[in-house]
């Protein structure tokens, strides 16, 4: 048996119509004043009025910030940050995709002990207490609401900067379907395969253990058996309640074993071109898993014999990029862009040893 430490940080209300008990989770933390960080969309679909009701209801004073977007920065972390301080919130809310969620973790890190994102890259560098979450994926991908990271790029450099703390999980998680169901297509087949690829590097990296390997394997049961489905019937909430499950089963496995070279491939694609990270993945995550099979093979077989060829399939069936040029990826910029994925820390937890070398060789046959 392989060693690891769980403790469950997060109480997690799954099931259609939760978001109406946002307010109830946030009594029971004891929140008089909270922010609700969320996006445009999500104002325009009503779950954040849903929200916001059930706070209110529950005496909680509550203020919407819908400045959030696809990869959050440091500049728009202090931007959040100079909104809330006035409001002295005890309690913060992300209502969205991973996006907003991570910003409302940066938000608790820069409230309580200041600075900037950058001075809590890594893990617990945080000395002061964070303020509490309250996280309701309105997607079905980051797993970001089972997790104790968040994920913000350097607003001058475009770097991704991972910040931990223990306190940055979710003392709460609503996962609601229904606030899922109105993702368009594109959104929902990008934030599935981002969880799909969740899986795949779990599953395989040298800090994977007997706990994360529960997590991955029910995740890929749950995502890889209803990603179709959720992609085909647009209105069918049990599919949607499978992946929301499954997302953050797999959110779980990255708490507990860490992501690899797939992820390291695909960041400096955001950094350099804006590139949406689940194309990224889609991108070269097959032909991560094929360079891995070299010492992992067995592995994948225990989860799908035909594991990369199954990704391949969805990946299909998703609309999503099948290689780098289809991203707009020049071939010359491929030296450059291996260079900064050998120093993407996740590829230090790659089953098979990861540097530019094999950066280069996977973005070869990704292009």
């Amino acid at each position: 048996m392989t060693r690891f430490s769980f403790e469950a940080r997060t109480r997690v209300l799954a099931g259609p119509g939760r978001i109406a008990d946002t307010g109830s989770a946030a009594r029971a933390l004891g929140a008089a004043r909270a922010v609700l960080v969320t996006d445009p969309p999500l104002i325009e679909a009503g779950h954040a009025a849903a929200a916001r009701r059930s706070l209110e209801q529950a005496g909680v004073a509550v203020e919407i910030y819908a400045g959030s977007h696809s990869n959050p920065d440091s500049a728009d972390a202090d931007t959040l940050r100079a909104f809330a301080a006035p409001l002295a919130p005890d309690l913060l809310v992300g209502l969205g995709g991973g996006s907003a969620m991570d910003m409302a973790k940066a938000a608790s890190f820069l409230l309580t002990n200041g600075g900037r994102m950058s001075d809590y890259q890594g893990y617990g560098r945080a000395e002061k207490p964070l303020l509490p979450l309250i996280l309701i994926p309105a997607s079905t991908g980051t797993g970001s609401e089972a997790q104790s990271y968040c994920v913000i790029a350097d607003a001058e450099t475009r770097a991704k900067m991972a910040c931990g703390a223990p306190g940055a999980a979710a003392r709460a998680a609503i996962l609601d379907p229904e606030a899922a169901l109105t993702q368009p297509r594109a959104v929902r087949a990008a934030a599935g395969f981002d969880a799909l690829s969740h899986v795949a590097e779990t599953w395989v990296t040298t800090k994977r253990n007997d706990l994360s390997s529960l997590f991955a394997r029910e995740a890929w049961r749950l995502l890889s058996g209803n990603y179709e489905r959720a992609l085909e019937r647009l209105e069918d909430v049990e599919a949607i309640a499978a992946m929301q499950w499954g997302a953050f089963l797999a959110g779980w496995a990255i708490e507990h074993s860490m992501l690899g070279a797939a992820h390291a491939c695909a960041n400096p694609l955001s950094q350099t071109y804006g590139t949406v990270h689940a194309h990224a993945l889609a991108a070269v995550l097959p032909h991560v898993l094929r360079f891995n099979a070299a010492l992992m093979a067995e592995r994948y077989a225990e989860l799908d014999p035909h594991f990369a060829a199954r990704l391949e399939q969805l990946r299909e069936v998703s609309g999503l990029p099948r290689s780098l040029r289809e991203l707009g990826v020049r071939e010359q910029d491929l030296p450059a862009l291996a260079a900064l994925a050998a120093r993407q820390w996740t590829g230090h937890h790659n089953p098979r040893p990861f540097d530019a070398e094999a950066a280069l060789e996977i973005y070869r046959c990704a292009y």
